[in-house]
């Protein structure tokens, strides 16, 4: 499992960047993360925004009951997503994505999509 986080400042004081180390070590992504992200960049989160709400609806279309239920509701929606083949369309959009990042050098890239 790895932990990507957006870089606000809360996220990027000292100590949670301790905590992030000593419970993720070498698997959190963020600023001055093991792996490094460009801070505020949706152009390059390979969930989109597709992702979670599809997720989101599945998971919440009837009300919780237990920590166990809504384990079992998510790992239920990511199957359906991955068996429908949106994981591999996200994954591709991702790496055109990045790719477009990029040639831009890291500058605004939206209109190469």
């Amino acid at each position: 499992m790895r932990l990507q986080h957006d870089g606000c400042p809360a996220h990027y004081a000292r100590s949670v960047r301790e905590y992030l180390d000593a419970t993720f070590p070498q698997r959190w992504i963020g600023r001055l993360g093991y792996f490094l992200w460009p801070p505020r960049s949706p152009d390059l989160n390979p969930l989109d925004f597709f992702y979670w709400g599809y997720i989101k609806e599945k998971v919440y279309k009837k009300p919780v009951t237990s920590v166990e239920d809504l384990r079992e509701r998510i790992f239920a929606a990511a199957r359906e997503i991955n068996e429908a083949g949106h994981a591999q369309r996200i994954k591709q959009s991702f790496i055109r994505r990045c790719r477009a990042c990029i040639r831009a050098r890291g500058g605004h890239f939206e209109y190469m999509l």
